[in-house]
């Protein structure tokens, strides 16, 4: 992650010429700098890999340092930073992915009590953490993005809706149909598990 940090320096030489580095560098990386490791994770969740997450990163904060000139002081530089990676991704995808749907049609999924902290119980959470993030990965592209800025990164619905340029209710449609979709993928896990006992 620090190399992300660190190359912004590299970046804006490589992106800019020097007339178009001084002040505005400073205004971006102030506003930047802690979006970072919420940028990082987001890309990972999209494209599935390490590489390709720093450079999707690196290709983002390219673009937001061009065009930082465009930014409304005051709006939400969070929200323009994400719309921006967002849009980025979707650019490098084939259309096929993003068109990829999902039928759903699940019940609530009960969460098991823990009394404490034992090898076995910590092996079943861990597991648990795996399985729902290979739910989540398994999801189209439409559905993922809004989980993971909701659920993962904390985003509002109104946030959301403005990095992924969709109507409010919209975010809220599909954030439904992530959820029933995790959570079906984790039942049919469950019933696999139980009946392979």
């Amino acid at each position: 992650m620090s190399s992300i940090g660190s190359g912004l320096q590299r970046i804006v030489k490589f992106g800019a010429s020097s007339a178009e580095v001084g002040q505005p560098l400073a205004g971006f990386e102030e506003l930047a700098m802690p979006l970072f490791d919420s940028l990082h994770n987001f890309a990972r969740w999209l494209v599935h890999n390490q590489n390709d997450a720093e450079d999707l990163v690196q290709e983002t904060c390219l673009k937001a340092l061009r065009s930082f000139g465009s930014f409304q002081s005051g709006t939400n530089f969070r929200a323009w930073i994400f719309r921006i990676l967002k849009n980025t991704f979707l650019s490098s995808c084939s259309k096929l992915d993003r068109r990829m749907t999902v039928g759903i049609d699940s019940e609530e999924f009960p969460a098991l009590p823990v009394d404490s902290a034992t090898p076995d119980s910590l092996l079943i959470e861990r597991s648990g953490k795996e399985a729902v993030q290979c739910a989540i990965e398994q999801l189209p592209v439409i559905f993922r993005e809004v989980i993971l800025l909701c659920d993962v990164e904390d985003a509002s619905y109104r946030e959301t809706a403005e990095i992924l340029s969709i109507p409010i209710g919209t975010v809220m449609s599909r954030l439904a149909r992530a959820r029933k979709a995790v959570r079906e993928s984790l039942r049919k896990e469950e019933n696999l598990s139980c009946a392979a006992l």
